[in-house]
């Protein structure tokens, strides 16, 4: 077949015109860590400034230098643009860190940071944030709270031709869950009910972190990481610098709410709760926090770690929450839980918690479909003849969609594989290469060994941080969207 029948199915004009206008949107949250260090006097300025103007004029120049003949997108262009998008988005928000004035990062570095942030993994490259400016720690804390949503739920709530060109495609593209339910009629009104949320939610965290201990711009950065579940600190220390109950408190309630779907956040607050009591993964995931956080006192007070009433109650409430949702927070004593907590974190980094949040993960919602399926097996081994059903909130479901659930769930464990023999053929301990691979994959960015608490992803080898950078994406557009693109029926006619 001509590289002609094959580049013909796909709509690559209006592709490269959305992306420009993606971009330029990029451009404009650019302008937050730029006026943060001129305000605080500080010469990254610059650099966010060579950014914003190489941002704008490529984002211009793909938006309004590229006339499409047909406006219209099919569902392999939405597919396309979603998992581009994340690539450029990337590549144009590595910049600053490429150009910042202390310690300046390599190619790969910057990529693997940016990445990192916007699919809100939270793994970094640096053993130290001390010596940043606030620009680039705003940078990174809005990298995440942009991706946290979702760049192209974005782009649907204020960008209203794609409502009609493609948007639903690129909609169950990007938002997290094995189906995806419309609040509102339009592809668009929903978008901007969930953002609304998204960033009523946000401003509320900030309110309350500010009555606290932290500063306004400690309070805003995360407040940016945690209702996006990303997991980025303004300090080294993270969340364990502060030592204040009240601080930890709320950002437990309000990673819990990240890790809710936003469509039953959205309906109760229109005052429907009744959703959220009959939900089957919402009642699931309250369960498994509750579960986890009497296995977490057994083994605290098991390794004689019960030297106070915080250390048995919000400490490991805490953990449990920032791993569930893939936050990746960690409180200092975590490590001296002994290893039967840490089994339990790797169980809650696979399944994370719902679909349609923020948070990282298989998602509950998989499980549920596997344990009812694997249950009916079962039971299909003494009744053969027997017709059994897979029933989630009332309603049956498809074979196909069990089918998916399954699929989705050997691809979630070969790409670890995968991932992690390739880092082993880099030279990376076993461990910490299927451990990184995993930590990827599920957003949680949390690492062991060379790669854990109190240390980086900075001695991977800069080969092992494009991958991981790529497997950090497949997992954040949940495998399909990105893995599609490398099969040759995506490309053929």
């Amino acid at each position: 077949m001509r590289l002609r029948d094959y580049t013909s199915t796909i709509n690559m004009p209006v592709i490269l015109r959305i992306i420009g206008l993606l971009l330029m949107i990029e451009g404009a949250f650019i302008l937050v860590p730029l006026v943060t260090c001129i305000v605080y006097g500080e010469h990254d300025w610059i650099c966010f400034l060579v950014t914003l103007l190489v941002t704008v004029v490529a984002g211009a120049a793909m938006a309004f230098g590229i006339r499409p003949r047909n406006p219209r997108m099919g569902k392999r262009e939405g597919f396309l643009l979603t998992a581009l998008i994340w690539v450029f988005f990337s590549a144009f928000g590595m910049i600053p860190f490429i150009f910042m004035e202390h310690n300046p990062m390599s190619v790969s570095d910057a990529f693997f940071e940016a990445m990192s942030g916007f699919t809100t993994t939270g793994a970094t490259v640096m053993e130290s944030i001390s010596h940043l400016s606030h620009g680039v720690v705003m940078w990174r804390s809005l990298m995440q709270w942009i991706g946290g949503m979702g760049i192209i739920l974005f782009t649907l709530a204020v960008v209203p031709m794609l409502n009609h060109s493609g948007g639903m495609q690129m909609f169950n593209a990007e938002v997290t869950g094995i189906t995806h339910d419309k609040l509102r009629p339009r592809i668009s009104q929903t978008a901007k009910g969930l953002w609304l949320i998204y960033i009523v939610l946000t401003a509320l965290l900030f309110v309350l972190l500010v009555l606290g201990p932290m500063t306004s711009f400690d309070a805003i950065c995360h407040a940016f990481s945690t209702m996006s579940t990303g997991g980025f600190s303004t300090v080294d220390a993270s969340i364990e610098s502060w030592d204040s109950v009240y601080i930890e408190s709320v950002m437990t309630i309000f990673m819990f709410l990240g890790g809710t779907s936003f469509v039953l956040l959205y309906r109760a607050a229109h005052g429907d709760f009744r959703p959220i009591w009959k939900n089957d993964v919402f009642r699931t995931y309250v369960g498994i926090i509750f579960t986890c956080y009497i296995l977490f006192v057994i083994a605290i007070f098991y390794h004689g770690q019960a030297y106070s009433v915080k250390a048995v109650t919000l400490d490991p409430l805490f953990q449990i929450v920032s791993t569930i949702t893939s936050t990746g927070y960690e409180v200092s004593s975590f490590s001296s839980w002994g290893t039967f907590a840490l089994s339990i974190t790797f169980a809650l980094m696979f399944f994370g918690s719902c679909a349609g949040s923020t948070s990282g993960g298989a998602k509950i919602d998989r499980l549920i479909y596997l344990l009812k399926n694997c249950r009916n097996e079962i039971v299909r081994c003494v009744h053969p003849n027997n017709i059994f059903t897979v029933r989630v909130n009332d309603r049956v479901i498809p074979h196909e969609t069990v089918s998916k659930v399954i699929a989705f769930l050997c691809l979630y464990v070969m790409i670890i594989m995968v991932g992690g023999i390739l880092l082993t053929a880099l030279g990376l301990p076993l461990v910490d290469s299927f451990f990184s691979a995993f930590s990827c994959i599920s957003n949680t960015g949390l690492g062991v060994g060379v790669t854990g608490y109190g240390g980086s992803y900075a001695i991977v080898p800069d080969v092992g941080k494009w991958i991981l950078a790529l497997i950090m994406m497949i997992g954040r557009l949940e495998l399909f969207t990105v893995l599609i693109l490398f099969t040759p029926t995506f490309w053929k006619k």
